[in-house]
């Protein structure tokens, strides 16, 4: 793929992001061929949020009773991922991977012991697979994706206590 295309490509799924969020759309795939060998496939997808209505229903009954206001506090509704201050957000738009290869050992686990610069996760973005690493050193938390799952830019991988 030459450079021109290159640039084409990026303004194109650029396009396909804007058409995404003018339309409330929530995924949209597809495929440009260049020729016999060369071609781009193009998933771009959103990660949509429960609404917080479904969180509400349960606690309003609960309110009434004094005996249940002291666990109010812990029945809040889940915070945002990625507003954790631990949170590790993806750099790019792409498909994630939780090892280097099928049926080789995922990178990471919950709880493991992580360092600084060690390789969290894979994000293949335009057919070039990019390691994550660590920003910082801690204990894996929560991961928030699966293996193979499409991310956004920005939207939460890992939480790192």
């Amino acid at each position: 793929m030459t450079k021109t295309n290159h640039d084409a490509d990026v303004d194109f799924i650029e396009a396909l992001a804007k058409l995404l969020r003018e339309n409330d759309l929530t995924e949209l795939q597809v495929k440009r061929e260049y020729g016999e060998d060369d071609s781009l496939n193009v998933r771009v997808s959103r990660v949509t949020q429960a609404a917080p209505v479904a969180h509400a229903a349960p606690a309003a009954p609960a309110a009434p009773a004094p005996a249940a206001a002291p666990a109010a506090p812990a029945a809040a509704p889940p915070e945002d991922p990625a507003a954790h201050p631990g949170a590790v957000t993806s750099p790019m738009v792409g498909t994630v991977y939780m090892q280097a290869e099928p049926g080789a050992p995922a990178f990471i686990s919950v709880g493991q012991q992580i360092n600084e610069g060690d390789t969290l996760l894979i994000v293949e973005a335009m057919k070039t697979m990019n390691h994550i690493p660590a920003p910082r050193s801690g204990t894996v938390k929560r991961i928030l994706v699966e293996d193979g799952a499409p991310v956004e830019y920005g939207a939460p991988l890992v939480i790192l206590e």
